[in-house]
C-alpha cells in the first residue's frame, strides 16, 4: 500500500489536515507500506515558502515520516503540458474564453430565475466554446483555458469501465464498488484541465502525480468524492491505473462548518503554541488510542 498526503502551501494546516495526514500515514504503516508527502503548489500566486516550511514542521511534530525528496507540482509543469498537448492532438480538449460571468449568464439563460446546476467545480459549464469553430491544429497556447470534452470522454466504449473501489464512504455513505456513466455529462460537464494562470489544474495534476508516485490508495475528505469521477475518466483517457479511494468524513467546528485555512483558531501551530501534544491532536480528531 502506498498512500500520500498532498497539501497546498497556501496557509496553515488545521485539524482537518491533521486527520487526513495521520489516517493516510497510519493506514500505510499498518499495511507495511509507504506514506508519501507531495506539495501541491501549482497556484504560485498563493503558495508561500514559509507555509511549505510550516507543513514539514507540523507533520514531523505529529510523528509522521516520509521519504525524501518530496514531489512538488511546480517541478512538473512540463509533464502537465505534454499531457495537455497529447489530449489536444486527440481533440479531447478545447480552448475556452469564457469568464465566470459568461458561464453564469449562459447557464441560467434557458430558464430565467432557475438555479444553474453545480458540480465539483461549481456551476456546470454550459458548453459555450465547445462548438465555437473547428478544432485548431498545433499546440494550444500557454495562456488558454482548456476544457475536457466530457461527452466524448464518456463514450459508449468507456461507460462500462467507469468505476472505482471505495473503502471509506462518500457524503451519502456511498461505499464499495462505485459505478457511474453518462450522467456525469450533465452533473459535472466539461471541466477545466488547464487554467489560464496555472497552465494546468488540480484534476489533471493530481491524476498524473498519483500515477507517477505509484499511489495505490488515495485517502482524502469526502468533499472530493464527486471529483473522483473526473479523475477516473482522466485515468482511462491517459492510460493510467485507478487507485483504491478512501474518502473520510470532514472535521468540523462547533457550528458544523467544515474547517478551512482561514480558521486560524484550529491551526496546528496554534495548538502547538498552547502546549498541545501530538497525542492531544490525535484525540481531538478521533484517532487516539
Amino acid at each position: 500500500m502506498i498512500t500520500r498526503f498532498a497539501p497546498s502551501p497556501t496557509g496553515p494546516l488545521h485539524l482537518g489536515h491533521a486527520f487526513s495526514a495521520i489516517l493516510a500515514h497510519d493506514m500505510a504503516v499498518a499495511a507495511g507500506g509507504r506514506f508519501l508527502l507531495r506539495i501541491e503548489d501549482i497556484d504560485q500566486s498563493r503558495a508561500r515558502p514559509e507555509w511549505e516550511a510550516q507543513i514539514f514542521d507540523d507533520l514531523a511534530w505529529l510523528g509522521l515520516t516520509w521519504p525524501e525528496p518530496v514531489m512538488r507540482q511546480s517541478d512538473r509543469l512540463k509533464i502537465y503540458r505534454d499531457s495537455l498537448n497529447s489530449l489536444w492532438t486527440r481533440n479531447a480538449i478545447y480552448a475556452c474564453t469564457c469568464n465566470r460571468r459568461d458561464i453564469l449568464e449562459a447557464a441560467g439563460a434557458p430558464q430565467e430565475g432557475a438555479h444553474p446546476v453545480t458540480g465539483p467545480d461549481g456551476v456546470v459549464y454550459p458548453g459555450t466554446c465547445r462548438t465555437a469553430g473547428a478544432h485548431i491544429t498545433g499546440a494550444p497556447l500557454p495562456d488558454q483555458a482548456l476544457r475536457l470534452r466530457m461527452e466524448e470522454a464518456t463514450g459508449d466504449n468507456l461507460t462500462s469501465s467507469l468505476r472505482f473501489t471505495e473503502t471509506g464512504a462518500g457524503p451519502d455513505s456511498e461505499t464499495g464498488n462505485i459505478r457511474f456513466g453518462k450522467e456525469i455529462r450533465s452533473s459535472i460537464g466539461d471541466i477545466v484541465l488547464a487554467r489560464r494562470d496555472m497552465g494546468t489544474s488540480y484534476h489533471l495534476s493530481v491524476v498524473l502525480d498519483d500515477a507517477a508516485q505509484g499511489i495505490t490508495h488515495v485517502v482524502r475528505g469526502n468533499d472530493l468524492f464527486e471529483a473522483t469521477k473526473i479523475h477516473v475518466v482522466l485515468q482511462h483517457l491517459l492510460g493510467l491505473p485507478t487507485p483504491v479511494y478512501h474518502h473520510h468524513h470532514l472535521i468540523r467546528d462547533a457550528t458544523g462548518r467544515r474547517l478551512a485555512k482561514r480558521d486560524d483558531d484550529r491551526a496546528l501551530c496554534k495548538f502547538r503554541a498552547e502546549g498541545a501534544s501530538p497525542a492531544d491532536i490525535r484525540h481531538m480528531v478521533g484517532l487516539g488510542a
